[in-house]
Protein backbone atom coordinates (compact mmCIF):
# COMPACT_ATOMS: atom_id res chain seq x y z
CA UNK A 1 0.00 0.00 0.00
CA UNK A 2 1.01 3.58 -0.62
CA UNK A 3 2.66 5.55 2.51
CA UNK A 4 4.55 8.97 3.04
CA UNK A 5 7.68 7.17 1.96
CA UNK A 6 6.30 5.85 -0.55
CA UNK A 7 7.94 7.10 -4.42
CA UNK A 8 4.91 8.18 -6.87
CA UNK A 9 5.42 10.55 -10.07
CA UNK A 10 3.26 10.62 -12.66
CA UNK A 11 3.85 11.83 -16.44
CA UNK A 12 1.24 13.28 -18.50
CA UNK A 13 0.89 13.47 -22.24
CA UNK A 14 0.21 16.56 -23.59
CA UNK A 15 1.49 16.88 -27.03
CA UNK A 16 -0.98 15.98 -29.27
CA UNK A 17 -2.25 18.89 -31.84
CA UNK A 18 -6.38 17.95 -31.91
CA UNK A 19 -6.90 18.37 -35.01
CA UNK A 20 -10.64 17.75 -35.10
CA UNK A 21 -10.52 20.47 -32.41
CA UNK A 22 -10.05 22.30 -35.69
CA UNK A 23 -8.49 25.21 -33.94
CA UNK A 24 -5.34 27.26 -33.50
CA UNK A 25 -4.96 26.20 -29.76
CA UNK A 26 -3.42 23.11 -28.88
CA UNK A 27 -6.12 21.10 -27.32
CA UNK A 28 -4.98 20.87 -23.66
CA UNK A 29 -5.62 24.20 -23.02
CA UNK A 30 -8.98 24.20 -24.36
CA UNK A 31 -11.07 24.97 -21.35
CA UNK A 32 -14.29 23.35 -19.07
CA UNK A 33 -15.69 26.29 -16.47
CA UNK A 34 -12.58 28.29 -17.44
CA UNK A 35 -9.71 26.18 -16.65
CA UNK A 36 -8.10 24.48 -19.68
CA UNK A 37 -7.96 20.65 -20.01
CA UNK A 38 -4.86 20.30 -18.67
CA UNK A 39 -5.34 22.12 -15.34
CA UNK A 40 -8.28 19.95 -14.41
CA UNK A 41 -5.52 16.74 -14.87
CA UNK A 42 -2.54 18.03 -13.00
CA UNK A 43 -5.47 19.44 -10.42
CA UNK A 44 -6.24 15.75 -9.95
CA UNK A 45 -2.91 14.30 -10.11
CA UNK A 46 -1.99 16.79 -7.07
CA UNK A 47 -5.13 15.32 -5.25
CA UNK A 48 -4.26 11.77 -5.19
CA UNK A 49 -1.57 11.97 -2.75
CA UNK A 50 -1.89 15.59 -1.53
CA UNK A 51 1.05 15.01 0.89
CA UNK A 52 3.30 13.68 -1.07
CA UNK A 53 3.32 17.13 -3.58
CA UNK A 54 3.65 14.83 -6.65
CA UNK A 55 5.69 15.82 -9.65
CA UNK A 56 4.29 15.65 -12.76
CA UNK A 57 6.22 15.53 -15.85
CA UNK A 58 4.55 16.86 -18.92
CA UNK A 59 5.01 15.76 -22.10
CA UNK A 60 4.41 19.20 -24.06
CA UNK A 61 4.73 19.51 -28.69
CA UNK A 62 2.35 21.37 -30.31
CA UNK A 63 1.57 24.86 -28.95
CA UNK A 64 4.51 24.05 -26.48
CA UNK A 65 5.17 27.58 -25.52
CA UNK A 66 1.27 27.76 -24.54
CA UNK A 67 1.14 24.80 -22.78
CA UNK A 68 3.95 25.22 -20.67
CA UNK A 69 3.21 28.84 -20.06
CA UNK A 70 -0.12 27.76 -18.28
CA UNK A 71 1.85 25.44 -16.20
CA UNK A 72 4.29 27.64 -15.03
CA UNK A 73 1.58 28.13 -12.46
CA UNK A 74 2.17 24.92 -11.01
CA UNK A 75 5.83 24.41 -8.66
CA UNK A 76 5.94 20.53 -8.93
CA UNK A 77 5.35 20.33 -12.73
CA UNK A 78 7.99 20.40 -15.67
CA UNK A 79 7.67 20.10 -19.13
CA UNK A 80 9.45 18.15 -21.54
CA UNK A 81 9.43 18.44 -25.37
CA UNK A 82 8.62 16.02 -27.86
CA UNK A 83 9.56 17.86 -31.25
CA UNK A 84 8.25 15.00 -33.71
CA UNK A 85 4.82 13.68 -32.51
CA UNK A 86 6.26 9.29 -32.95
CA UNK A 87 3.50 7.68 -30.60
CA UNK A 88 2.46 7.26 -27.25
CA UNK A 89 5.53 5.26 -26.72
CA UNK A 90 7.79 7.69 -27.99
CA UNK A 91 6.41 10.71 -25.58
CA UNK A 92 6.76 8.57 -22.45
CA UNK A 93 10.53 8.30 -23.55
CA UNK A 94 10.61 12.00 -23.69
CA UNK A 95 9.94 11.84 -20.12
CA UNK A 96 12.90 9.27 -19.08
CA UNK A 97 15.90 12.13 -18.16
CA UNK A 98 13.38 13.25 -15.33
CA UNK A 99 13.21 9.73 -14.00
CA UNK A 100 16.57 8.76 -14.92
CA UNK A 101 17.34 7.77 -11.17
CA UNK A 102 13.48 6.88 -10.04
CA UNK A 103 12.60 4.30 -8.17
CA UNK A 104 8.75 3.39 -7.80
CA UNK A 105 5.51 4.24 -9.15
CA UNK A 106 4.87 6.17 -12.34
CA UNK A 107 1.33 7.01 -13.49
CA UNK A 108 0.89 7.94 -16.96
CA UNK A 109 -2.26 9.74 -17.93
CA UNK A 110 -3.43 11.94 -20.85
CA UNK A 111 -3.96 15.47 -20.77
CA UNK A 112 -6.97 15.70 -22.62
CA UNK A 113 -9.13 13.33 -19.57
CA UNK A 114 -10.73 16.28 -17.58
CA UNK A 115 -13.10 13.35 -15.97
CA UNK A 116 -10.78 11.06 -14.26
CA UNK A 117 -10.85 11.70 -10.72
CA UNK A 118 -8.26 11.37 -8.06
CA UNK A 119 -10.19 8.83 -6.31
CA UNK A 120 -10.28 6.50 -8.95
CA UNK A 121 -6.24 7.15 -9.50
CA UNK A 122 -5.30 6.64 -6.64
CA UNK A 123 -7.46 2.93 -6.30
CA UNK A 124 -5.27 2.29 -9.42
CA UNK A 125 -2.37 3.03 -7.72
CA UNK A 126 -3.17 1.10 -4.74
CA UNK A 127 -4.42 -1.68 -6.74
CA UNK A 128 -0.80 -1.91 -8.78
CA UNK A 129 1.53 -2.11 -5.66
CA UNK A 130 -1.08 -4.29 -3.26
CA UNK A 131 -0.56 -6.73 -6.40
CA UNK A 132 3.24 -6.12 -6.75
CA UNK A 133 2.44 -5.98 -10.43
CA UNK A 134 5.72 -4.14 -13.29
CA UNK A 135 2.37 -3.11 -15.51
CA UNK A 136 -0.83 -2.30 -14.55
CA UNK A 137 -3.46 -1.16 -17.58
CA UNK A 138 -7.13 1.38 -16.34
CA UNK A 139 -9.56 -0.35 -18.47
CA UNK A 140 -12.85 0.01 -18.90
CA UNK A 141 -16.50 -2.22 -20.01
CA UNK A 142 -18.05 -0.53 -23.20
CA UNK A 143 -21.31 -2.03 -24.69
CA UNK A 144 -20.34 -0.70 -28.05
CA UNK A 145 -16.39 -0.22 -27.79
CA UNK A 146 -15.71 0.89 -31.28
CA UNK A 147 -12.88 2.54 -31.88
CA UNK A 148 -11.24 1.50 -28.66
CA UNK A 149 -8.11 -1.18 -28.28
CA UNK A 150 -9.25 -4.41 -26.44
CA UNK A 151 -7.68 -6.14 -23.55
CA UNK A 152 -6.77 -9.03 -24.63
CA UNK A 153 -6.64 -11.38 -20.94
CA UNK A 154 -4.57 -14.82 -20.48
CA UNK A 155 -6.77 -17.44 -18.32
CA UNK A 156 -4.99 -15.99 -15.20
CA UNK A 157 -6.83 -13.12 -15.30
CA UNK A 158 -3.19 -11.10 -16.19
CA UNK A 159 -3.17 -9.38 -19.69
CA UNK A 160 -1.81 -10.78 -23.08
CA UNK A 161 -2.25 -7.70 -24.97
CA UNK A 162 -3.79 -4.37 -26.11
CA UNK A 163 -5.09 -4.64 -29.51
CA UNK A 164 -5.98 -1.83 -31.68
CA UNK A 165 -9.35 -1.61 -33.44
CA UNK A 166 -7.80 -1.54 -36.75
CA UNK A 167 -5.68 -4.52 -35.64
CA UNK A 168 -8.44 -6.54 -33.85
CA UNK A 169 -10.07 -9.58 -35.68
CA UNK A 170 -13.66 -10.56 -35.04
CA UNK A 171 -13.04 -12.35 -31.97
CA UNK A 172 -11.13 -9.60 -30.54
CA UNK A 173 -13.61 -6.55 -31.74
CA UNK A 174 -16.54 -8.68 -29.53
CA UNK A 175 -14.54 -7.81 -26.90
CA UNK A 176 -16.19 -5.38 -24.42
CA UNK A 177 -13.19 -4.49 -22.04
CA UNK A 178 -11.46 -1.98 -23.47
CA UNK A 179 -7.66 0.29 -22.90
CA UNK A 180 -8.53 3.60 -21.28
CA UNK A 181 -5.46 4.88 -21.38
CA UNK A 182 -4.26 5.21 -18.15
CA UNK A 183 -0.77 3.34 -16.99
CA UNK A 184 0.99 2.20 -13.54
CA UNK A 185 4.41 1.45 -14.10
CA UNK A 186 7.02 0.10 -11.46
CA UNK A 187 9.43 2.24 -13.00
CA UNK A 188 12.80 0.27 -12.18
CA UNK A 189 10.91 -3.05 -13.60
CA UNK A 190 9.67 -1.40 -16.72
CA UNK A 191 12.09 1.84 -17.75
CA UNK A 192 14.13 -0.56 -19.97
CA UNK A 193 11.01 -0.58 -22.73
CA UNK A 194 11.14 2.64 -23.44
CA UNK A 195 14.56 1.86 -25.83
CA UNK A 196 13.20 -1.53 -27.03
CA UNK A 197 9.42 -0.60 -28.26
CA UNK A 198 9.03 -1.22 -32.16
CA UNK A 199 7.48 0.85 -34.69
CA UNK A 200 6.59 -1.47 -37.27
CA UNK A 201 3.19 -0.57 -37.54
CA UNK A 202 1.31 0.88 -40.23
CA UNK A 203 1.67 4.17 -38.51
CA UNK A 204 5.62 3.93 -38.01
CA UNK A 205 4.85 4.99 -34.42
CA UNK A 206 5.74 3.86 -30.89
CA UNK A 207 2.75 2.89 -29.41
CA UNK A 208 2.53 2.73 -25.55
CA UNK A 209 -0.21 -0.17 -25.76
CA UNK A 210 2.70 -2.14 -26.91
CA UNK A 211 4.24 -2.33 -23.15
CA UNK A 212 2.14 -5.04 -22.21
CA UNK A 213 3.56 -7.26 -25.16
CA UNK A 214 6.94 -6.54 -23.82
CA UNK A 215 5.97 -7.27 -19.94
CA UNK A 216 4.67 -10.88 -21.18
CA UNK A 217 7.98 -10.97 -23.29
CA UNK A 218 10.36 -10.47 -19.96
CA UNK A 219 8.13 -12.20 -17.56
CA UNK A 220 6.95 -9.02 -16.04
CA UNK A 221 3.60 -8.72 -14.79
CA UNK A 222 0.70 -7.07 -16.34
CA UNK A 223 -2.52 -6.43 -14.51
CA UNK A 224 -5.80 -4.31 -15.71
CA UNK A 225 -7.63 -2.26 -13.00
CA UNK A 226 -11.02 -2.39 -14.38
CA UNK A 227 -12.69 1.40 -13.59
CA UNK A 228 -16.12 1.77 -12.27
CA UNK A 229 -17.48 4.35 -14.03
CA UNK A 230 -16.42 4.60 -18.10
CA UNK A 231 -17.51 8.03 -18.36
CA UNK A 232 -13.80 9.44 -16.26
CA UNK A 233 -12.20 7.97 -19.21
CA UNK A 234 -13.61 10.06 -21.86
CA UNK A 235 -10.81 11.61 -23.62
CA UNK A 236 -11.44 15.09 -25.63
CA UNK A 237 -10.46 14.98 -29.17
CA UNK A 238 -13.45 17.04 -30.84
CA UNK A 239 -16.13 20.30 -29.54
CA UNK A 240 -18.99 17.37 -29.39
CA UNK A 241 -16.44 15.92 -27.07
CA UNK A 242 -15.88 18.80 -25.02
CA UNK A 243 -19.33 19.69 -24.90
CA UNK A 244 -20.33 16.08 -23.89
CA UNK A 245 -17.69 16.06 -21.13
CA UNK A 246 -18.62 19.56 -19.87
CA UNK A 247 -22.30 18.47 -19.47
CA UNK A 248 -20.95 15.68 -17.44
CA UNK A 249 -18.98 17.49 -15.07
CA UNK A 250 -21.88 19.99 -14.76
CA UNK A 251 -24.98 16.83 -14.27
CA UNK A 252 -22.29 15.33 -11.61
CA UNK A 253 -22.06 18.72 -9.62
CA UNK A 254 -25.68 19.51 -9.95
CA UNK A 255 -26.50 16.33 -8.45
CA UNK A 256 -23.83 16.37 -5.98
CA UNK A 257 -25.25 19.61 -4.37
CA UNK A 258 -29.16 18.88 -4.54
CA UNK A 259 -27.88 15.63 -2.47
CA UNK A 260 -26.45 17.86 -0.17
CA UNK A 261 -29.68 20.11 0.69
CA UNK A 262 -29.49 22.97 -2.10
CA UNK A 263 -32.42 23.56 -4.21
CA UNK A 264 -31.83 23.89 -8.46
CA UNK A 265 -34.91 25.10 -9.40
CA UNK A 266 -33.98 24.11 -12.74
CA UNK A 267 -30.85 22.02 -13.40
CA UNK A 268 -31.28 22.21 -17.25
CA UNK A 269 -30.24 26.21 -16.85
CA UNK A 270 -27.43 26.30 -14.08
CA UNK A 271 -24.21 25.42 -14.67
CA UNK A 272 -21.75 25.49 -11.35
CA UNK A 273 -17.90 24.49 -11.27
CA UNK A 274 -17.38 21.22 -9.72
CA UNK A 275 -14.51 23.59 -7.45
CA UNK A 276 -17.91 25.17 -5.59
CA UNK A 277 -19.04 24.29 -2.50
CA UNK A 278 -22.47 26.01 -1.50
CA UNK A 279 -24.65 25.12 2.31
CA UNK A 280 -27.29 23.56 2.57
CA UNK A 281 -30.71 25.36 2.20
CA UNK A 282 -29.14 27.52 -0.86
CA UNK A 283 -31.37 28.43 -3.57
CA UNK A 284 -29.95 28.81 -7.40
CA UNK A 285 -32.15 30.28 -9.52
CA UNK A 286 -32.29 29.70 -13.47
CA UNK A 287 -29.92 30.81 -15.62
CA UNK A 288 -27.05 31.20 -12.89
CA UNK A 289 -23.60 30.75 -14.02
CA UNK A 290 -21.03 29.90 -11.56
CA UNK A 291 -17.45 29.28 -12.13
CA UNK A 292 -14.39 28.72 -10.86
CA UNK A 293 -13.22 28.24 -7.03
CA UNK A 294 -16.37 29.97 -4.56
CA UNK A 295 -17.70 29.12 -1.46
CA UNK A 296 -21.37 29.81 -0.73
CA UNK A 297 -22.91 29.78 2.41
CA UNK A 298 -25.97 28.29 3.43
CA UNK A 299 -29.70 29.51 3.09
CA UNK A 300 -28.81 31.64 0.42
CA UNK A 301 -31.01 33.00 -2.32
CA UNK A 302 -28.92 33.23 -6.33
CA UNK A 303 -30.19 34.62 -9.18
CA UNK A 304 -31.82 34.27 -11.34
CA UNK A 305 -29.38 35.54 -14.11
CA UNK A 306 -26.50 35.92 -11.72
CA UNK A 307 -22.54 35.23 -13.03
CA UNK A 308 -19.99 34.44 -10.18
CA UNK A 309 -16.40 33.95 -12.08
CA UNK A 310 -13.90 32.34 -9.51
CA UNK A 311 -12.84 33.59 -5.85
CA UNK A 312 -16.13 34.35 -5.01
CA UNK A 313 -17.44 33.87 -0.88
CA UNK A 314 -20.87 34.29 -0.05
CA UNK A 315 -21.80 34.25 3.20
CA UNK A 316 -24.93 32.67 4.98
CA UNK A 317 -28.43 34.17 4.73
CA UNK A 318 -27.19 36.38 1.66
CA UNK A 319 -28.40 37.03 -1.76
CA UNK A 320 -27.03 37.78 -5.27
CA UNK A 321 -29.62 39.00 -7.51
CA UNK A 322 -30.42 38.88 -11.30
CA UNK A 323 -28.12 40.25 -13.33
CA UNK A 324 -25.41 40.65 -10.42
CA UNK A 325 -21.97 39.73 -11.24
CA UNK A 326 -18.96 39.02 -9.04
CA UNK A 327 -15.51 38.28 -9.42
CA UNK A 328 -12.61 37.80 -6.15
CA UNK A 329 -15.24 39.07 -4.09
CA UNK A 330 -16.06 38.73 -0.84
CA UNK A 331 -19.20 38.76 0.82
CA UNK A 332 -20.51 38.86 4.49
CA UNK A 333 -23.55 37.19 5.89
CA UNK A 334 -27.35 39.01 5.50
CA UNK A 335 -25.51 40.88 2.80
CA UNK A 336 -28.07 41.73 -0.65
CA UNK A 337 -26.48 42.46 -4.39
CA UNK A 338 -30.00 42.46 -5.43
CA UNK A 339 -29.84 43.34 -8.98
CA UNK A 340 -27.91 44.68 -12.46
CA UNK A 341 -24.55 45.51 -10.31
CA UNK A 342 -21.33 44.38 -10.60
CA UNK A 343 -18.65 43.38 -7.59
CA UNK A 344 -15.39 42.85 -8.31
CA UNK A 345 -12.40 43.11 -6.28
CA UNK A 346 -14.05 43.70 -3.37
CA UNK A 347 -14.67 42.84 0.37
CA UNK A 348 -18.54 43.83 1.62
CA UNK A 349 -19.22 43.10 5.22
CA UNK A 350 -22.34 41.41 6.76
CA UNK A 351 -25.72 43.73 6.65
CA UNK A 352 -24.65 45.02 3.29
CA UNK A 353 -26.90 46.73 1.26
CA UNK A 354 -25.98 47.06 -2.84
CA UNK A 355 -28.42 49.12 -4.77
CA UNK A 356 -29.80 48.15 -8.26
CA UNK A 357 -27.01 49.36 -10.64
CA UNK A 358 -24.21 49.76 -8.59
CA UNK A 359 -20.39 48.97 -9.95
CA UNK A 360 -17.28 48.75 -8.46
CA UNK A 361 -14.89 50.58 -10.89
CA UNK A 362 -11.65 48.30 -10.02
CA UNK A 363 -9.61 47.75 -13.46
CA UNK A 364 -7.16 50.66 -15.12
CA UNK A 365 -6.93 49.68 -18.40
CA UNK A 366 -3.86 52.07 -18.56
CA UNK A 367 -1.30 50.22 -16.26
CA UNK A 368 -3.34 47.20 -16.43
CA UNK A 369 -3.90 46.83 -12.23
CA UNK A 370 -6.77 45.70 -10.49
CA UNK A 371 -7.86 47.89 -7.45
CA UNK A 372 -9.24 46.80 -3.60
CA UNK A 373 -12.59 48.47 -2.37
CA UNK A 374 -13.96 47.39 1.26
CA UNK A 375 -17.29 48.32 2.64
CA UNK A 376 -17.86 47.32 6.31
CA UNK A 377 -20.77 46.37 8.09
CA UNK A 378 -23.86 47.91 7.67
CA UNK A 379 -23.12 49.87 4.70
CA UNK A 380 -26.30 50.73 2.48
CA UNK A 381 -25.24 51.75 -1.26
CA UNK A 382 -27.90 53.93 -3.37
CA UNK A 383 -28.69 53.10 -6.78
CA UNK A 384 -26.59 53.82 -9.98
CA UNK A 385 -23.57 54.26 -7.65
CA UNK A 386 -19.93 53.82 -8.77
CA UNK A 387 -17.54 52.63 -5.61
CA UNK A 388 -13.66 53.96 -7.85
CA UNK A 389 -11.52 51.80 -6.22
CA UNK A 390 -9.57 52.00 -3.91
CA UNK A 391 -11.99 53.08 -1.18
CA UNK A 392 -12.72 51.93 2.24
CA UNK A 393 -16.06 53.10 3.30
CA UNK A 394 -16.68 52.71 7.13
CA UNK A 395 -19.49 50.88 9.42
CA UNK A 396 -22.95 52.23 8.87
CA UNK A 397 -21.88 54.50 5.58
CA UNK A 398 -25.14 55.85 3.50
CA UNK A 399 -24.34 56.37 0.18
CA UNK A 400 -27.10 58.50 -2.41
CA UNK A 401 -27.99 56.64 -5.56
CA UNK A 402 -26.35 58.38 -8.21
CA UNK A 403 -22.88 59.24 -6.31
CA UNK A 404 -19.71 58.40 -7.37
CA UNK A 405 -17.34 57.33 -4.84
CA UNK A 406 -13.52 58.33 -4.54
CA UNK A 407 -12.82 58.70 -1.23
CA UNK A 408 -12.40 56.47 2.07
CA UNK A 409 -15.68 57.87 4.23
CA UNK A 410 -15.95 57.45 7.89
CA UNK A 411 -18.15 55.22 10.30
CA UNK A 412 -21.62 56.39 9.92
CA UNK A 413 -21.32 59.26 7.40
CA UNK A 414 -23.85 60.10 4.80
CA UNK A 415 -21.87 59.95 1.11
CA UNK A 416 -23.05 62.25 -1.84
CA UNK A 417 -22.03 63.12 -4.75
CA UNK A 418 -23.96 64.74 -7.74
CA UNK A 419 -24.13 67.61 -9.69
CA UNK A 420 -26.97 70.12 -8.40
CA UNK A 421 -30.23 69.58 -10.07
CA UNK A 422 -31.07 72.30 -12.67
CA UNK A 423 -34.65 73.41 -13.73
CA UNK A 424 -35.60 75.14 -16.74
CA UNK A 425 -39.13 76.06 -17.16
CA UNK A 426 -41.33 75.64 -20.43
CA UNK A 427 -37.58 73.97 -21.93
CA UNK A 428 -39.59 71.84 -23.57
CA UNK A 429 -42.07 73.95 -25.51
CA UNK A 430 -39.45 76.51 -26.40
CA UNK A 431 -37.74 73.57 -28.01
CA UNK A 432 -41.07 73.02 -30.14
CA UNK A 433 -41.29 76.33 -30.98
CA UNK A 434 -38.00 76.18 -32.72
CA UNK A 435 -38.76 73.22 -34.32
CA UNK A 436 -41.70 74.48 -36.16
CA UNK A 437 -40.22 77.55 -36.85
CA UNK A 438 -37.76 75.69 -38.66
CA UNK A 439 -39.98 73.66 -40.62
CA UNK A 440 -41.84 76.84 -42.10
Amino acid sequence: MFNSKTSFKAVILAAGKGTRMKSSKPKVLHEIFSKPLVGWVVDSINEIYPQNNTQSIVVVGHGADDVEKYLKKYENVTCVLQKEQLGTGHAVSMATSELKDFCGTVLITCGDTPLLKSSTMRSMVEYHLEHNADVTVMSAIFDNPFGYGRIVRLQDGGIEAIVEQKDANDEQKAIKEVNAGVYCLKWESVKGAFGELKNNNSQGEYYLTDIVCWAKEKNKKALSFVIKNPDETLGINSRAQLAQATQIMKNEKLNELMETGVTIVDSLSTSISPETKIGADTVIYPNTYINGKNKIGSNCKIGPFSHLRGNVEVGDYSKIGNFVELKNAKIGSHTNVSHLSYVGDATLGSNVNIGAGTIFANYNSITKEKKQSTLKDGVSIGSNTVIVAPVELGENVFVGAGSVITKDVEENSLALCRTPQKEYPNWVEKQKKLLNKGDN
